[in-house]
Order: structure tokens, then sequence, then C-alpha cells
């Protein structure tokens, strides 16, 4: 027998408001009391503003899906109070290696463009295939950070966070070291460096309990690409977020 994370997710929730009693709202990681069941988004039900020549991830290459392929990015923005300060998070989809991205000022689209592609540009050609984004204005500059990382940047539809699910597990995670009611610019280079060396070496389920940096660490030796005994086998369909 079977049942869906739905249904289980509506007999914990009340369903006549979609929230958890009170008394145990304390108890959960995000401290979020409510409930948004996902729902297909309907294409092209927003236009992409400011965002030029985007492509979507419906002409996402289906090989990103199942994870085996390494160098496959997603990416987004975690926001301080009153979108005031950013940093930038990069999540390598089948090792969950995370990358900070350092944003001191504001969310100006041209150095954004730069920090991204100064992350990413050092990997090997085969750790930078892909990158997929959320419709932000911040990526207004995206055919520059595509020619700077040489990898083609897709966009997911609107308001389908769950498109980038590995991404949106990370920033989860990251709000354990960064409230939303903190002011994210004045964390330095060297914090953003610190926490993603923690998430990187906390071991994960979903990759038989190594850690991100260990199996990104595979993906980079000579001739992986070519011996697919080596590959991360990912039977688990959720994310870890513990």
């Amino acid at each position: 027998m079977r049942i869906s994370h739905e249904s289980i997710y509506r007999a914990i929730y009340p369903e006549h408001d979609g929230a958890l009693k009170r008394d145990l709202v304390p108890r959960l990681r995000t401290g979020r009391a409510l409930r948004r069941p996902r729902r297909q988004a309907r294409q092209n039900a927003f236009v992409f503003r400011g965002i030029p020549d985007p492509l979507s991830i419906r002409d996402r290459p289906r090989s990103v899906e199942d994870r085996r392929e390494p160098g496959h990015w997603e990416g987004d923005l975690i926001v301080g109070p009153r979108s005031g300060s950013h940093i930038g998070t990069l999540v390598e989809r089948s090792s969950r290696f995370t990358v900070l991205v350092h944003l001191p000022t504001t969310k100006n689209a041209g150095d954004f463009a730069a920090s991204v592609v100064n992350a990413l540009r050092d990997l090997p050609p085969h750790l930078r295939r892909t990158l997929t984004w959320d419709r932000g204005t911040e990526m207004r500059y995206h055919r520059e950070i595509s020619a700077g990382i040489q990898a083609p940047i897709y966009f997911c539809d609107p308001r389908s966070p769950w498109q980038r699910g590995t991404n949106e597990n990370t920033n989860g995670l990251l709000r354990q070291y960064f409230p939303k009611s903190s002011d994210l610019s004045r964390h330095s280079l060297q914090d953003l460096d610190y926490v993603a060396h923690e998430l990187n070496h906390r071991p994960r389920r979903v990759l038989q309990w190594r850690t991100p940096a260990e199996v990104f660490a595979q993906f980079q030796q000579p001739g992986y690409p070519a011996d697919p005994s080596s590959r991360v086998d990912h039977r688990s369909p959720t994310e870890e977020t513990s």
C-alpha cells in the first residue's frame, strides 16, 4: 500500500483552514503554520518582466531530472527585511553541494551577474552544464551569466518553487543561520564560506550518509563522467531537511 505525501499533509493539517494547532508550531523547524499544497502552474501565466529572451524550464533537457548527471545547478536569493539585503544561493542537484554568493550591497543585476559567474566559472565543464532560476529581476543579465559560465540558464514557471526543490530545501536550512529578521549585509564572505562548509560537510540520507563535499569531490576526479558505476544512486524522491 502506498500513500502520497500530500495525503499525509492533509491528515496533519486540518482541512478547514490548512493550519496546525498553535501549540505545535514552535516544534517545526521552519515555524510555518500554514500548508499550501502544490498546484500546477499555468504556462505563461505571467510575463517575464525585465528578463530578455528567457529559456523555459519546459525546454530543459530531460537528463537533468534524474540527478545522475552532475553539473546541473539551481539558484535563488535569500532576502533580508524589506528586501534590503541578499545572499545568492547555488546548489548542485546531484551532490546537493552549496555555494553562497556574497552580495554586500544591493541586488544590482550587473554586480549580481558578475558574482554568479565568479562563483562557477572555474569549475570543469562537466560540472557547469545548466543553471535553473526563478523569475527574479536579478537575472536581467542572464545572457551574460550564461556566456560567462558557458551553460544555458532555464527559468521556472511562475509560483512553482518545487521546480527548484533542491534549492528551496537548502534555503530552508540556511535560514537556521540567517533568520528572516536579520540584516544579511552584515555577513562577510568568510561568514558565508563557514556556513557553506557546515552544510557541505553534513551527512545526508539521500546521499547514503555521505556529505555533499564528498560527492562533489568525487565528481571532480579524472575520468568520473566515463565511470557510470561511481554515480550517485538517487532512489529517494524527497529532499533531506535535517
